[in-house]
């Protein structure tokens, strides 16, 4: 707050005057010859003639401002009208602004002598020429007024003059300032800088120049109250207003109209509508009578309130009453009706305006267009405008743009087009915002050479295209494909002067991010920023979708963070794409990240935003949690669609949850949501898989029965399914329904019924089904490592070698998997060389060997005892960054088991251990079997403890061994306890004693021999 007190001495209370300063401004520097020409201009003011005894003295070359100021302050001329004239007179004469005390002593003289007008001017020339602070006039009209005021006016006058020249702060500050000074302006001047103060809702101020005017103890009046009042209602304090009201009358006062007016007016704007019907009633108990203005004000906060009946009955009540329904109280009805879209209320209220000799304006007869064509009834608007014509109002450029605008909504071009050369021969000239209409309408629906040609007729009519029209142009383009020309619309319109906007870019960034060519979306970012532009929602919504969509997710993610931090807030469109993003790049704590964050900024996301994330989840093999989500986002309100329900039990049946699966599709049904097709696809293929394939038969048949029309993917799935549980004859059953009745199967389902004839060792039918398969054209990599792995587990390699020839001659490309396959029974045959042959090969047509090619060639070079190729092949392995898994752990320690190098086979051991992957007790066999080889009965001893820690199963072979190791050197006791600890933790049956181990008669029936590692492993 401005204390003016504590800023300047002058407003110390207990400070009553200041004396004068000279100022040590003047041509003349002696204060004695500035006295004697002040004296000499005093004595020639004291004649009427004073200009010609001025101009023919030397008086004009010794003035200035300080000379000036000196004759005012003497005041020997007594004539305060002759002092004013000296002072315009002596303003001309320097050419410099007067003192700011000239101008002070002045108007406090006139004041004093009532010359209220001319003090008036003075003072607004004051404030002009010395427009610095209001502070330094204050203090020196105060100071002046101290030394020789009499009439107190003068602050009213300084206080309108700084309200007239609409410094209404500076205004107040005088008041303040004053009243600090024990000087209080009049309740009038005090009335009127409220009243302006509340008009220019400086409430603040308003506040302090009323408690200032209170703190003095003024009387109000009902001006004061009014103002007061309106303030109250301003501030949302209906009570108080309604209080003040009270004190009025207890004061004396009687309120007028006006100030309950002014209360209803503010009740009505706060949705108080019952107590401003209430303050109306009390308005009959004062006497009063309410207006018009008063009906209209209550009927229009009615109408905003949507109580149309209430705002009915008060309009009844107006008329019982015999007042005059103006033009506002019908236009509050019909603004209600239309936003409501009941035309025939508005025609009717039209009407009624009418017969009541009401003459329309162009404005209302406009809005009644804007509404009606609003509602897609453009003949009715037609109606109005032919009514409008007839009753000599001319439609302007505004009605026929509205007209434009509603036929262009129902995408009656031809009509638009119509009316625009209507315009033309009533002499009515379309502006600018006509054509953007029209135009964009044309773009929206490809019409871009009907668009141009328009615009050459706008151009041609010396109008200049916007960038709203340019951009409808670029929208068209974008539309048709044809970027070029959208980028040439671009350059077009820099070259001619008009600036793109932020709008422009987006559409063609939008095209390029859904086509992927996101270095040209990063060019365009580029270009935006050079020009200055702000990239909005829509922009980085494209780039975060974009990005998103190739993989690109760092990037997405970078733009969607500069997103947040500009204040921007992404759309469910935006979450959506960029949590798919996360979870297609194996990023999930990332989708988790981005799915919470929609939530944190009170985003509440879609039906499909929570699909995608549902689908991500359960891709995730995260199916708790992708329950969890959807039971949350049926908390929240939001009802799953059958794309949702899909989603989840598709991903159910995938993780081999099918009981949950079907619970869920009988909650679809119980909530009325109606299965598609892929939701029995998705089922059918659960139950097949589960090995349920009699229910799957059962929900197939069930579909028909649906009315859904079975397709390709039905009939597929559930050929597998029997194709895989070996029933072929129903296979083909099947899929000789299937081509019977018209559904043309793909290379999905012969290859499944290929795979069921290899599974069943038919390779003569594979063969010819092959064949047949081959000449369809549906033949690809995987029916040809089909029936090559069938070959191969038929022990007819040839037949597996001259396929994987065929498919070379064919230029059909191998894959790991067809090399691995053949490379494997090769290696199980012992027949290396081939295998070797066969490894060569595959990395000569850059296919890359997996782990299963590696372990497949160990296997094959283990079993013929080359333990050294063995370890060749593991070295290559790691030295190609390929992982090992638990079965090449598993050939590799035993390999190194039989060169009796346990230390490298423990540091393999603990290695799988490490990594979590050891899940079988097959490497403990040959740890075992290699301390008792080496007679390390300690060592044996010690990994037998460790074996039955770690819950592992020898098998009976390698305890067999174990315990007879002990027996032979001698240590029965022992042998006897590690025997009851295999019976303890039923490795061997119970009833197996010493003497049937030592005797051989303990045998694996899993196992020949120790030595068969493959059977152990497989």
């Amino acid at each position: 707050m401005w204390r003016l007190s504590l800023r300047y001495p002058f407003l110390n209370p207990d400070q009553r005057r200041r004396p004068f300063k000279s100022i040590d401004f003047c041509s003349i520097t002696n204060a004695k010859d500035i006295q004697d020409i002040s004296w000499e201009i005093s004595n020639f003011l004291g004649h009427d003639n004073w200009r010609s005894f001025m101009a023919s003295s030397d008086i004009p070359m010794k003035l200035n401002p300080e000379v000036v100021r000196f004759v005012l302050h003497q005041n020997q001329v007594g004539d305060p009208k002759r002092l004013l004239d000296f002072f315009n007179w002596s303003k001309s004469q320097m050419g410099i602004p007067q003192n700011l005390d000239s101008f002070s002593i002045l108007a406090v003289l006139l004041c004093n002598s009532n010359l209220l007008g001319p003090a008036s001017r003075l003072l607004q020339q004051m404030i002009r020429t010395h427009s610095g602070s209001c502070l330094l006039v204050f203090d020196s009209v105060l100071c002046c007024f101290r030394n020789r005021g009499s009439n107190p006016v003068v602050f009213d006058i300084l206080i309108d003059s700084y309200k007239k020249m609409g410094m209404l702060g500076d205004a107040a500050n005088v008041f303040l300032g004053a009243k600090s000074g024990h000087i209080m302006p009049s309740l009038r001047c005090c009335n009127a800088l409220l009243k302006d103060l509340l008009k220019g809702n400086l409430m603040e101020l308003f506040w302090k120049v009323y408690n200032g005017m209170r703190d003095a103890k003024m009387e109000f009046d009902l001006y004061t109250y009014t103002s007061l009042v309106g303030a109250l209602c301003k501030a949302g304090d209906i009570t108080g207003a309604k209080r003040v009201l009270h004190e009025i009358r207890e004061k004396g006062c009687s309120p007028n109209l006006f100030i309950y007016n002014v209360v209803i007016d503010r009740m009505c704007r706060v949705g108080a509508i019952a107590e401003a019907i209430e303050l109306k009633k009390s308005m009959f108990e004062m006497g009063l009578v309410p207006d018009t203005h008063t009906y209209n004000v209550i009927i229009n906060g009615l109408c905003n309130g949507g109580k149309l009946k209430d705002a009915k009955l008060m309009l009844e009540e107006m008329k019982q009453r015999g007042l005059k329904l103006n033009d506002f109280t019908y236009l509050v009805f019909i603004d209600r009706f239309l936003r409501e879209g009941n035309i025939d209320e508005v025609l009717q209220l039209k009407n009624e305006m009418v017969s009541c000799g009401m003459r329309l304006n162009i404005s209302t007869y406009n809005m009644l267009v804007r509404g009606v064509c609003k509602y897609r009834n453009t003949e009715k608007s037609l109606e109005i405008v032919d009514e409008m014509i007839r009753m000599g109002c001319k439609p302007n450029s505004q009605t026929y743009s509205l007209l434009i605008e509603g036929f262009c909504q129902e995408h009656n071009i031809g009509r638009a087009y119509e009316l625009l050369c209507e315009m033309e021969t009533r002499s009515v000239v379309p502006t600018v915002a006509t054509y953007c209409t029209i135009i964009h309408e044309m773009c929206l629906h490809n019409n871009i050479a009907q668009a141009n040609g328009l615009l050459g007729e706008m151009v041609a009519k010396g109008l200049k295209p916007n960038a709203v029209i340019y951009r409808s142009l670029i929208m068209g383009y974008v539309r048709e494909g044809t970027i070029e020309e959208a980028r040439r619309i671009l350059k077009e319109m820099s070259d001619k002067g008009v600036a793109p906007d932020i709008f422009c870019y987006n559409h063609i960034i939008t095209f390029l991010s859904r086509a992927g060519k996101m270095e040209e979306v990063k060019a365009c970012f580029t270009e935006i920023l050079g020009r200055g532009l702000t990239p909005d929602a829509v922009t980085y919504g494209a780039f975060i979708c974009g990005f998103s969509r190739v993989g690109r997710m760092q990037e997405a993610t970078k733009y969607f963070n500069e997103m947040l931090g500009c204040g921007l807030m992404p759309n469910n469109l935006v979450y959506t794409i960029l949590i798919d993003g996360h979870f297609k790049a194996g990023n999930v704590m990332e989708a988790f990240a981005t799915f919470r964050c929609t939530l944190a900024l009170r985003v509440l996301p879609d039906v499909q935003t929570y699909s995608v994330f549902i689908n991500g989840l359960l891709r995730s093999a995260k199916i708790k949690e992708a329950i969890d989500v959807f039971s949350e986002m049926k908390k929240k309100g939001l009802v799953p669609d059958v794309v949702c329900y899909s989603t989840l039990i598709s991903g159910l049946c995938k993780q081999g949850e099918v009981e949950e699966a079907f619970q869920l599709y009988n909650e679809m049904q119980c909530e009325g949501v109606d299965p598609n097709i892929f939701i029995f696809n998705a089922l059918i293929d659960g139950l097949c898989k589960s090995g349920n394939i009699q229910r799957a038969r059962k929900l197939f048949g069930g579909v028909s029965e649906r009315s859904f029309k079975l397709d390709n993917v039905t009939y597929s799935t559930m050929i597998d399914g029997y194709c895989k549980c070996g029933n072929l004859m129903e296979a083909f059953c099947l899929f000789d329904e299937m081509l019977s009745k018209g559904v043309g199967p793909h290379s999905y389902v012969y290859n499944s019924l290929l795979y069921g004839c290899c599974k069943e060792g038919e390779m003569e039918r594979a063969l010819k089904l092959f064949r047949e398969i081959e000449q369809k054209g549906f033949a690809t990599t995987l029916s040809y490592n089909t029936l090559i792995d069938g070959f191969c587990k038929a022990n007819k390699l040839q037949e597996a070698n001259q396929l994987l020839q065929e498919m070379i001659d064919k230029e059909i490309k191998p894959d790991h998997v067809t090399y691995t396959t053949v490379i494997d029974w090769h290696s199980k045959a012992g027949k290396m060389a081939e295998a070797n042959k066969l490894f060569l090969e595959m990395q000569g047509r850059d296919i890359m060997p997996d782990v299963v090619t590696y372990t497949s060639l160990m296997y094959g070079y283990r079993k013929l005892q080359k333990l050294s190729e063995v370890f060749t092949l593991f070295e290559g392995m790691l030295a190609k960054g390929i992982e090992p898994d638990e079965c090449c752990y598993i050939i590799m320690i035993d390999a190194l088991c039989k060169e009796n190098n346990l230390v490298e086979a423990y540091k393999l051991r603990d290695e799988i251990l490490g990594k979590g992957m050891l899940t079988r007790g097959t490497v403990y066999d040959s740890l075992l079997d290699a301390h008792c080889r080496k007679e390390d009965l300690s060592g044996a001893s010690k990994l037998f403890d460790e074996i039955r820690e770690k819950g592992f199963k020898p098998n009976l072979s390698t305890c067999s061994n174990l315990v007879r190791s002990f027996h032979q050197a001698g240590r029965i006791d022992e042998a006897m306890l590690i025997l009851e600890g295999m019976i303890c933790s039923r490795w061997v049956p119970d009833d197996t004693t010493l003497s049937d181990i030592v005797i051989g008669n303990l045998i694996d029936p899993d196992s020949e021999d120790a030595g068969n590692l493959m059977k152990q492993i497989a």
